[in-house]
């Protein structure tokens, strides 16, 4: 994954600085680079879940699955002070949803003096899982219909797995017509191959339908995964109906973008939002109903049809939050510190917290310093 950020913020920085060089402005430069990767990977060391490891004296790390992509983990610091006071300290992660496809249900975090938690939906509902699949099936078909293709900005990591898993499923119900699908992102090719190296990792509906009669999960018969730049730019001289899963998630760099620059003019076809975009994204903006936004330095009129289905998002709503939470008891949990989320989320979920009987829930800005 940081070689792929790496390798897309140098070819990004390469198409926008010709833009730039036209109009006589100056060159800017990536965050990072590969060569910066390279010197970066050599600092990893591989841990497995539930193993506790002492990284200091007096403290202890055991990683436990936060259940939101594969590998994802929150983290259990046990700490003895000098004078031998002993604090538990837990960092939730992302927290993945309990009935999400493909991946486990989370491991909570249990037994916490004090959490520093995740908020990113802690004031929204996702929608029930028994409706998504026909919600998918019907807006496709829609699209198909009319002829148009239905691009879907998908993070490589977690959420495109999810979606070509459900499309796998609405294709052998026949719930869906003969089209292609393209998953057209090189880290995705990675990622999907990643996933099939671990299906232990995996959920047992997973296991019940593909994997115990030895079927992929993440292949059949129309979709191609696409790794070469030509066969990427062949899609959008393309006019046939398609379906086109691509990276960013939150379209902010990647092949995504030159999908959206070539489709998103176009009303017979829908750009379909899957997952969580941060304020100020592109994908954000799209979904907030501007008319014209920026690609590529240029400027386009959004005339595609735009919907978000939340349901395929990694993160835990306010139900799956608070059920993560139940494990801990009021009276043991003395601190919980809410980050990763806007304030128009993280706040109402520290009032629901209150309700609960948690006592000292905080949501502290950026640079405040809290002694525990």
């Amino acid at each position: 994954m940081l070689r792929d950020s790496a390798h897309l913020q140098e070819k990004d920085i390469e198409w926008v600085n010709k833009k730039r060089a036209k109009k006589n402005e100056s060159p800017i430069e990536p965050l990072y680079t590969l060569e910066d990767v390279e010197h970066a990977m050599k600092q990893f060391v591989g841990v497995q879940y539930d193993k506790t490891i002492e990284i200091f004296p007096g403290i202890k790390f055991t990683f436990k699955d936060a259940g939101h992509i594969l590998g994802s983990a929150g983290v259990h610091l046990e700490i003895e002070e000098s004078d031998g006071r002993k604090i538990s300290l837990g960092f939730s992660g992302d927290i993945g949803r309990p009935d999400s496809p493909v991946i486990r249900t989370p491991d909570a975090l249990r037994d916490i003096d004090v959490l520093i938690m995740e908020s990113t939906y802690g004031n929204r509902f996702h929608s029930p899982a028994e409706e998504v699949e026909e919600e998918l099936s019907q807006t496709i078909n829609e699209v198909i219909a009319r002829g148009g293709k239905v691009i879907i900005p998908a993070f490589s990591v977690g959420r495109t797995q999810t979606i070509v898993y459900m499309l796998h499923k609405l294709f052998d119900q026949n719930r869906l017509p003969e089209i292609p699908i393209y998953v057209d992102s090189p880290l995705a090719v990675e990622a999907t191959n990643v996933f099939r190296s671990h299906p232990e990792c995996m959920d047992r509906e997973t296991y019940r339908i593909f994997l115990q009669d030895g079927e992929d999960p993440f292949g059949f018969g129309k979709l191609k995964y696409i790794k070469k730049t030509e066969e990427s730019k062949a899609l959008n001289n393309s006019k046939e109906p398609m379906i086109v899963i691509s990276a960013s998630g939150m379209a902010e760099g990647g092949r995504i973008l030159h999908h959206l620059a070539n489709n998103i003019e176009n009303p017979k076809n829908l750009i379909l939002f899957v997952g969580y975009a941060a304020e100020h994204t592109l994908a954000r903006k799209i979904i907030d109903g501007n008319e014209n936004v920026n690609i590529f330095g240029e400027e386009f009129t959004v005339n595609a049809k735009i919907k978000v289905m939340d349901y395929f998002s990694g993160h835990a709503d306010q139900k799956e939050l608070l059920d993560y939470l139940r494990l801990n008891s009021v009276d043991k949990l003395k601190n919980i510190f809410l980050v990763h989320g806007e304030a128009d989320q993280a706040i109402p979920f520290s009032e629901k917290l209150l309700q609960f009987g948690y006592k000292n829930v905080e949501f502290p800005e950026s640079g405040t310093i809290i002694n525990i």
